[in-house]
């Protein structure tokens, strides 16, 4: 994928998506509308996995986390599943990213659906943070803090997320792009995705962006 492709999507929406695509606002609405009433009627999905302290966020898609059972290492980082957050580089995306994290999580007792024999490269576990009945990755995408992925990060994520969370991750930010909050905010537009990012910041690595 070339780097142009989520710049592109920025600058659409900066220039007014009735603009870009003859919308008008009846009909932007009804499709926000739609898109609210497609998350709101989600069916519960009751998560299994282990109760953990969460202890800090590092950025905006990977937390500490204590583990009173003594299943995972002292102060494990977990990487957020399904979701890719603004590097910390990336100001002032990266910081707000991790901040909307630490205000959710920090200090708090949730429930880690993981599978704890993966880990990438860093030694994180991948995983899906339940904070009551929310799950906070794709709050984290609902609030424009992080783009949903739904396919694997080439040399970054070991497997694609699990099929019962696809939808609810691309509804979620196409909920945020329409109200152009967090990274969509036409003010203030991420002009590129951290995978992007990361081409840019690494160019003699191979690192392929998902379409």
């Amino acid at each position: 994928m070339k780097c142009t492709s989520f710049s592109l999507v920025v600058i659409l929406a900066r220039g007014g998506f009735g603009q870009v695509y003859r919308w008008t606002k009846i009909r932007k609405f009804l499709l926000l509308f739609g898109c609210l009433l497609l998350i709101g009627c989600q069916p519960s999905i009751a998560p299994q996995g282990a109760t953990v302290q969460v202890s800090r966020a590092v950025n905006g898609q990977t937390i500490e986390i204590l583990d009173p059972t003594g299943q995972t290492p002292l102060n494990q980082r977990v990487r957020l599943l399904g979701i890719d957050a603004p590097l910390i580089e990336q100001e002032p995306w990266g910081t707000e990213a991790r901040q909307r994290l630490a205000e959710l999580v920090e200090g708090q007792t949730v429930l880690l659906e993981a599978d704890l024999d993966t880990k990438d490269n860093y030694d994180r576990i991948w995983g899906y943070v339940w904070l009551g009945d929310r799950l906070v990755n794709q709050q984290l995408v609902e609030e424009g803090w992080a783009l949903a992925e739904v396919r694997p990060l080439a040399g970054i994520s070991p497997r694609s997320p699990d099929p019962k969370y696809e939808q609810r991750f691309s509804r979620a930010q196409e909920k945020a792009r329409l109200l152009g909050i967090g990274i969509w905010n036409p003010e203030q537009p991420m002009r590129q995705s951290p995978c992007e990012f990361r081409q840019q910041r690494s160019p003699d690595e191979d690192i392929p962006c998902p379409n």
